[in-house]
């Protein structure tokens, strides 16, 4: 009886053994190879079922091939995970009343490398409890310099191939976080909402047009009005100019069909620096991108919206309804099932803001790997996975790769007095470059 209950004990030894005869090693046969890159768990906090089930499917796949005679490797590591872990060391950080505002970037970024020690082998000694078979000797970590100079050299050469540059877009902005998220970092969410239909004046008559919107805050920046180039009650009004209630800014009402005659009103306002549909159909037909929300989703300074200046967007969304309301200019509203774009780390609603990041072209990138499992070269099983990839990788977006954070990679580009850019490995490579492109040394 006393052996069972020592299996604790006696499983540390084991692995010890393991480890003390370099079990886990690659033998280099180079006959036959075989390897792993663990997904690497993120260092902020301590591993989950999902890690658990993970890890012994690739520890399976590792033993299996290792005992087959494979030159076999199973590759450690952890991720910085960049917008995690600032998050929970700021939290750590607030707790001793101590605030990101209050350090330097150097000893914030410090506060981090104590969080990922404690943090990191926490989760190392989890993988290692497991039984995991990895190369301990090889384990890295995402913030490693080797790492780092592999990031920074990517970086310089798809810049050079003319696949990474920089672009104003939309992006998901979380006004809590201060930072750019990806689509995978957005949960949406269905909430009950209200419908707001709102009448726009038309210029020189005396009708109106009807928008429906869950988001009437939005109008401020408001810089067109869509209708279906088929929908009868609006076709007399293609081309004409609406008044924006409360702004008096003239927009055009265009022709096209994203606008769905069965839904709403058939009519859709168009805020091109606020809605990512409505920036694809701004583009199409050169509509103005005016912005109205700053960092923390409050109202900008501008001649225009002076009165809104400074109020949060729900402030804002609050004091227009009550004066469309007043002007008799609201002709209904309903209560609809809405979705919503939640952070999934700051659990408020995410807002598209137009701003200057750095992009990937993933839509160049993803060909190679269509060509792949067309040709047979990679398989999916089971099969009908197939139709996933392809609807995923054959309508894939430019990809946003900055964030607004302090722990992370730094982007590798320095700016020349007039805002020109210059991408390179280090300083040195910069400053010789605007050197050669100004003429004259710089600071950049």
């Amino acid at each position: 009886m006393d052996e069972f209950q020592n299996k604790k004990e006696y499983e540390n030894e084991i692995y010890q053994l393991w480890l003390d005869k370099e079990c886990f090693k690659p033998k280099y046969n180079f006959d036959k190879n075989f390897s792993i890159c663990i997904p690497p768990p993120n260092v902020t906090g301590s591993l989950h079922m999902g890690h658990a089930l993970n890890n012994t499917i690739q520890d399976i796949l590792t033993r299996y091939h290792r005992m087959n005679g494979f030159n076999t490797l199973w590759q450690p590591g952890t991720d910085h995970a960049g917008i995690a872990t600032q998050m929970v060391v700021e939290r750590n950080l607030a707790e001793k009343n101590i605030y990101r505002k209050d350090l330097t970037r150097e000893e914030f970024i410090e506060k981090i490398w104590e969080w990922k020690e404690y943090s990191g082998s926490t989760i190392i000694n989890q993988l290692k409890r497991l039984g995991s078979s990895c190369d301990w000797s090889r384990e890295r970590f995402t913030m490693d310099e080797g790492l780092s100079q592999a990031v920074r050299k990517v970086f310089v050469e798809l810049f050079k191939e003319g696949l990474i540059y920089r672009d104003k877009r939309l992006v998901n902005w979380d006004p809590k976080l201060l930072t750019a998220i990806s689509d995978l970092e957005v949960e949406n969410i269905e909430k009950k909402s209200k419908l707001w239909y709102i009448k726009y004046p038309i210029q020189s008559k005396k009708n109106f047009i009807i928008v429906a919107t869950t988001r009437p805050e939005t109008m401020l920046g408001d810089s067109g009005i869509a209708v279906h180039p088929d929908d009868q009650r609006y076709i007399k009004l293609i081309g004409m100019k609406a008044i924006l209630p409360l702004v008096g800014r003239k927009i055009p009402i265009i022709a096209d069909e994203y606008s769905d005659p069965g839904k709403g009103s058939g009519a859709v306002k168009i805020t091109p620096a606020h809605d990512f549909n409505d920036f694809e159909v701004g583009k199409k037909h050169k509509l103005k991108l005016i912005n109205i929300f700053d960092e923390k989703a409050n109202i900008v300074e501008m001649d225009e919206i002076k009165e809104y200046q400074g109020l949060s967007r729900f402030e804002a969304r609050e004091k227009i309804v009550s004066e469309l309301s007043n002007l008799g200019l609201i002709e209904k509203v309903e209560t609809i099932q809405n979705t919503l774009p939640y952070g999934d780390r700051s659990g408020v609603i995410i807002e598209p803001w137009l701003m200057d990041q750095w992009y990937v072209n993933a839509k160049v990138l993803a060909k190679p790997t269509i060509e792949a499992v067309r040709s047979g070269k990679m398989k999916f099983i089971p099969k009908n996975w197939e139709n996933t990839f392809y609807d995923w990788m054959e309508n894939i977006q430019p990809w946003c790769i900055s964030r607004q954070l302090w722990w992370g990679h730094r982007i590798p580009a320095w700016y020349g007095p007039d805002n020109k850019i210059f991408v390179a490995n280090n300083e040195d490579e910069a400053n010789k470059l605007s050197k050669k492109y100004y003429k004259k040394k710089v600071e950049l």
